[in-house]
Parts: C-alpha cells; sequence; structure tokens
C-alpha cells in the first residue's frame, strides 16, 4: 500500500524520497510502484501528475499515475529502476498547480449551482486550461450563465478558505448537503472519508487536490454551454491567470 504525501492536506509539496517496492511492465511501458508518493494518480475526472524520477544510476519522466488494485503505478518514459532503490520523485508543479485551481473551481461551481437550481453534478473533466462540469436536471439561459459567473467570482472576491482533512463517513453523511456527492458510489469501507470544505458551507468527499483558499483561483469564465439532452447541461469554463 501506498503513502499519499498529499493526503489530507499536503498538495503544495513539490519533491520527495521514496523506495521502489515493485516494479514491471504494462502496455509496453515501464512502472514502478513506491512506498510513497506526492504524484497523483488519474481519478475523480482529475488526471494524473506528470514529473521526474531519479535515482543513483538513472532518471525517468512520470508520463502517467493509476491505481491497480490497490497499488500506485508510476509509468515511465524509460527503464524503471529495481525493488529496493531509493528515488527522487518531483512532480511537474505548473500542471498539479492548475490541476488544483481548476478542482476547486469545480467544487464551487458545482455547489452554486446546487444551490441556485437544484441541480446536481452528473460528471466533471478537469485540465490545466479549461474544464467541464455536467448538470442535471436543467436548462440554462444566457442570463442563468451570467448570475453564475457572478456568484462564483463574488465568492473568488471572498477568498474563501478551502480546507481539506479526514472525516468518519457517519459524520459526512450528517454534513453533506443533499445532492453535493453520492456517497453510494463509494465503498463502504473506504472510511475515513476525505473531504474538502470550501468557507462555512459546501462540504464534499474528494481524493483530488485543491488550493488552500479561493483568492488563488483568479477571474472565473464559462466558455460554452451544451444541452445533452435528458435535462443535463454541459458547462465548460476556464480560469484567467491572475492569481
Amino acid at each position: 500500500m501506498t503513502d499519499l504525501l498529499y493526503f489530507p492536506d499536503n498538495e503544495y509539496e513539490e519533491g520527495f524520497e521514496a523506495t521502489v517496492s515493485a516494479n514491471g511492465t504494462a502496455g509496453g511501458t515501464d512502472f514502478v510502484v513506491l512506498d510513497r508518493t506526492l504524484f497523483y494518480k488519474e481519478g475523480g475526472g482529475q488526471p494524473a501528475d506528470h514529473g521526474l524520477l531519479s535515482w543513483d544510476s538513472g532518471r525517468a519522466d512520470v508520463i502517467d499515475v493509476r491505481k491497480d488494485h490497490g497499488d500506485i503505478k508510476h509509468f515511465l518514459d524509460g527503464e524503471a529502476p529495481g525493488e529496493g532503490v531509493t528515488v527522487t520523485g518531483r512532480i511537474d508543479w505548473e500542471r498539479r498547480y492548475n490541476h488544483m485551481r481548476m478542482h476547486t473551481a469545480q467544487h464551487l461551481v458545482s455547489w452554486v449551482v446546487l444551490q441556485e437550481y437544484d441541480a446536481v453534478t452528473a460528471g466533471n473533466q478537469i485540465h490545466e486550461d479549461e474544464s467541464r462540469i455536467d448538470f442535471n436536471p436543467v436548462s440554462f439561459d444566457d442570463e442563468d450563465i451570467a448570475f453564475v459567473e457572478e456568484r462564483v467570482n463574488e465568492c473568488i472576491q471572498e477568498d474563501l478558505d478551502v480546507s481539506k482533512t479526514m472525516m468518519a463517513r457517519d459524520e459526512v453523511k450528517k454534513r453533506v448537503q443533499d445532492g453535493r456527492t453520492n456517497l453510494d458510489l463509494i465503498p463502504d469501507s473506504v472510511d475515513p472519508l476525505r473531504v474538502v470544505i470550501i468557507g462555512d458551507d459546501d462540504l464534499c468527499p474528494c481524493g483530488g487536490t485543491h488550493v488552500s483558499s479561493l483568492g488563488e483561483l483568479g477571474e472565473f469564465s464559462v466558455l460554452t454551454t451544451e444541452n445533452k439532452g435528458a435535462d443535463t447541461e454541459r458547462v465548460r469554463f476556464t480560469l484567467h491567470d491572475d492569481h
């Protein structure tokens, strides 16, 4: 089992040391499993971190990170070091930070839309330059989108704190707002849950990486909206880099 060094609230660390606990090849690409890592694995709509692993006799770029039956596999552009080797890891900080900002923005937009339109988040995908959220049931017009932009940017201007902590599953059930998340999709064996809390109001279970305050997001704007059928609207958004 790999120790996730960014949990629950250590997303700003960029480098670490670890020991290779296993290695192998999948799909023609070498990978290593480490005893500890700062690299975020793909999941929850957020892409994996990229970066670099180096050791006494070599180095290789980390090009993907995935969870496989409990193991966190770091896929490499190059040959994997052997078991027991000590490696130094360094994440691509610009990529990580862009994903942090986007993921926190997604939480904020999902919360605003739930409050104002009683629409749940049916799916999302985070990218560095733009991201998307699918909402249901809802049908936005131009006035609605302008309102969402205004409300989200008001929250950003307030620079609300974003905290991350571990919380007992029963406590999460008591505190999370109806429609904010589907706890049934998280296995019962996951307890406690890592939660992300924005200000005093929004609480949501999430394993992704996030900023520590909304002021880091910069200015939020909607790029496009698209009707996906069955009362589902897709909203694509970006963050202007003035944080």
